[in-house]
């Protein structure tokens, strides 16, 4: 059983952040984005500008993370992100948009929207900007009783409500929701992904068969798949 390929998956907290000086304004949409590894996210902003700009007079705006030689660098340059950036932005609302595909834990930072005027050193950054965190899924394990454990889906970030877990069993779907409860003695592997993510899920963990190496049972554990085995590691709380 083959999950379909699915779209957004992100969490924005709903407070704006404005940045302004003297008529100059970056107003933020979100400030914090939690994105699942391998989804498409976008981040927004509005712009203003002093009174006797026009339109036609800003030369260049874009978002960024780092700077070269002193100055904001295009992300739609760096390398890390080729093909997998674009810009939607409108110069009658001032709005920006910026959408990221294929998003990678390693995209998680602080993004910037920048513009300027065709007048030399005329330019604005809005600062702070928007935090974006990229998140992979792993399965925590939790004992319920002497017979039964509870596997839960765990993120490094908050994504929405509005996503559904869904829980394989040695790679076919079984059942939806954030947790699972299964036997102590199961020889089965499980892992768990976001619906229409199944190329993201989680490592498989299993339990104690000849390819699983136990330790010591603790409260809280984190089981890892490693290559051809299965690793019982603790999990610090």
């Amino acid at each position: 059983m083959s999950p379909s390929a699915g779209g957004l998956v992100v969490f924005l907290l709903s407070v704006q952040v404005i940045q302004s000086q003297d008529g100059w304004r970056v107003n933020y949409r979100q400030t914090d984005v939690c994105a699942a590894k391998g989804s498409k996210v976008e981040l927004s902003c509005d712009y203003t500008h002093p009174p006797g700009k026009y339109p036609s007079d800003i030369k260049d705006r874009f978002w960024f993370t780092k700077e070269k030689d002193g100055e904001p660098a295009d992300l739609r340059t760096d390398s890390e992100y080729s093909g997998r950036v674009r810009y939607e932005c409108y110069s009658y609302i001032k709005s920006c948009y910026m959408i990221i595909t294929d998003v990678r834990e390693s995209d998680s930072a602080e993004y910037k929207f920048t513009f300027r005027t065709n007048k030399p050193g005329e330019k604005y950054t809005g600062s702070p900007g928007v935090t974006l965190n990229v998140t992979g899924l792993q399965v925590q394990v939790r004992r319920s009783d002497s017979t039964w454990l509870e596997l839960t889906c765990h993120s490094s970030c908050v994504l929405s409500d509005y996503f559904e877990y869904v829980w394989s069993k040695n790679e076919e779907i079984i059942k939806t929701g954030s947790s699972l409860p299964v036997s102590s003695g199961s020889t089965d592997r499980y892992s768990c992904y976001l619906r229409g993510y199944w190329n993201q899920r989680s490592p498989a963990v299993c339990k104690f068969t000849p390819l699983c190496r136990p330790v010591e049972l603790h409260q809280h554990l984190t089981w890892r798949h490693q290559t051809a085995a299965c690793k019982l590691e603790a999990s610090k709380r």
